[in-house]
């Protein structure tokens, strides 16, 4: 289960440009399972514009709720995995952007996604992650925070 978890993280951070590198191809010619949009189209009934993308690890539906863009996550089997968004640094909490100043000198938060994993299928995993995306001069940098406040390296980007 932790592997899915650090695939879905992964296939999250890569639907966002910045983190576009190479992880989140789309498979042409590959579309989504008639149950994945059955059950969206239940959890999300209020979405727009919705963009489908399959990958080798993922279903991914890319849409809006109530003016806020918004990634949903299915595995290939058609379980709903979380949704991902973009948030703010202040979104964190303070404990965390606290270790992160003091771990990581000279480096400074560019973009934060918020993942909202599905419980139901997982219930080793914490339901809020944060991924924030620290940069330097020289390196780019992925940070993982736990809703619990813990701070992990995740990834390096560049």
């Amino acid at each position: 289960m932790k592997k899915i978890f650090l695939t879905i993280a992964t296939a999250a951070l890569f639907s966002v440009s910045v983190f576009a590198a190479d992880g989140g191809k789309k498979i042409e010619g590959a579309t989504v399972s008639y149950s994945v949009q059955q059950a969206f189209t239940a959890d999300f009934a209020n979405a727009t514009n919705t963009v489908w993308t399959v990958t080798k690890n993922c279903q991914k539906a890319d849409f809006f709720i109530d003016g806020v863009k918004k990634t949903a996550f299915y595995n290939l089997s058609g379980d709903f995995l979380g949704t991902t968004q973009t948030t703010v640094y202040k979104a964190i909490p303070a404990k965390s952007q606290k270790m992160i100043a003091d771990n990581y000198k000279g480096y400074t938060a560019s973009e934060v996604i918020v993942y909202q994993a599905n419980e139901a299928l997982n219930n080793d995993i914490e339901a809020t992650s944060y991924f924030v995306d620290l940069k330097s001069a020289n390196h780019e940098i992925l940070v993982r925070v736990a809703n619990s406040g813990n701070v992990e390296f995740f990834k390096q980007v560049k």
